[in-house]
């Protein structure tokens, strides 16, 4: 689905070198009747302009191509005046369409790419105005001057990431795995974090998680929010779409937690095989060291481990118990997103040598006097390294 301007002017300021935005005035749009000389820019905002000083210049100007909105570009000028210490951007050509008394009062955002190439954007209405604004953390009165990303909201620059992954999708539903890598590209690229996978691994999960939840509401409602509210001619075209969406949803959550602790784990160096084959076709979510070390009977059982994730397992922790005969009397790994579980189910699972990990803020929400029973991923990461680093005997 094409972008609309809002998005596109949000994108455009997160990418460019600068940006500058201002409330088009009665003199800008020619509402004053005056004779049209072009869009005034703030002299606070000269560097997006003119690299050089203004000082000892008459009159300063330089050509640059913009290319607005719509897919039109302009060969246009930027002129500096000494005599009305003014700066103006001129030359829109003919019938440009966004300069006309009706566009009094729009915002106007200009960003450039480089020193040649420019962007131009024309917000008209109040919900666009409103959001643009927002997203950078400008209040009406602090426009007509340089945007500073650096203000902008993290949950606003989230938003915006988010939305430029779907406006440039070609399909209706990436792959679940491809969630997953957007998710985290997303969460990293917008507040700078790249090692707290090394360093925080249980927060670094939450924060995927979270914003793989988000980015997928966003594309259900971009794919199926005019459906949902224009109604349905039936029930059943509504339990249809129901369906699908659910459906969706539940396998969307099943692999989401699989595809992070992978990341986790490629991350900090740690060997395994995912969905590794073992007796009678079981396939364990994580086998470690690999699918080959397990199946070498030379191999001590002592360095092997099972991980299985499950966003919950309130109900469904037992179908880990089987998932590989050769640890059947050892300790069986159960990483989960569940926020608490009874204290009955707890001492079911330490009678079955289930051990789970959890990251470490829901850790809190789990019965006070079997906490300690809770492994950290980051725990568990220590583990797996120390295993893999132990010196066995040969057999």
């Amino acid at each position: 689905m094409p972008e609309n301007n809002l998005n596109k002017a949000v994108k455009s300021v997160f990418e460019s070198e600068k940006a500058f935005c201002k409330f088009l005035s009665a003199n800008d749009t020619g509402a004053t009747g005056a004779h049209q000389v072009g869009i005034l820019v703030s002299k606070s905002a000269v560097s997006i302009l003119f690299d050089q000083s203004l000082e000892g210049e008459t009159i300063l100007k330089r050509m640059v191509e913009i290319r607005w909105q719509n897919g039109l570009t302009t060969q246009s000028c930027f002129t500096y005046y000494k005599s009305k210490n003014e700066l103006r951007i001129t030359r829109f050509g003919r019938n440009f369409p966004y300069l006309n008394p009706d566009q009094t009062g729009a915002l106007f955002v200009l960003t450039r790419q480089n020193r040649e190439e420019y962007s131009g954007f024309f917000l008209e209405t109040e919900e666009e105005i409103e959001e643009f604004l927002n997203t950078f953390n400008l209040g009406p009165t602090e426009t007509n001057g340089l945007i500073d990303v650096k203000q902008s909201l993290p949950e606003s620059r989230e938003k915006a990431e988010i939305q430029n992954f779907i406006d440039h999708l070609t399909v209706e539903f990436p792959l679940s795995r491809e969630m997953s890598e957007a998710a985290r590209r997303i969460r990293d690229r917008v507040y700078g974090q790249t090692d707290y996978v090394l360093s925080d691994p249980d927060q670094a999960v939450i924060e995927w998680t979270n914003t793989e939840y988000s980015l997928f509401r966003a594309l259900e409602y971009a794919r199926y929010g005019t459906v949902i509210s224009g109604g349905f001619e039936n029930v059943d075209d509504f339990v249809s779409m129901a369906n699908m969406v659910l459906n969706r949803r539940k396998s969307r959550a099943g692999k989401s937690l699989e595809h992070h602790l992978a990341a986790v784990f490629d991350k900090n160096g740690i060997a395994y095989t995912p969905q590794a084959v073992t007796e009678g076709n079981k396939k364990p979510d994580f086998l470690f060291p690999c699918q080959e070390a397990y199946h070498d009977p030379s191999f001590p059982v002592e360095r092997l481990a099972v991980l299985a994730a499950k966003t919950t397992c309130k109900d469904r922790w037992r179908q880990v118990l089987n998932e590989a005969d050769r640890l059947k009397d050892g300790p069986k790994y159960l990483c989960t997103l569940q926020q608490g579980i009874s204290p009955a189910q707890m001492d079911e699972m330490q009678a079955e040598n289930v051990v789970l990990v959890v990251p470490k803020p829901y850790i809190r929400f789990y019965p006070s006097d079997r906490r300690d029973r809770i492994w950290t991923l980051r725990r568990f990461i220590e583990y797996m390294k120390e295993i893999e680093e132990k010196k066995w005997p040969i057999l």
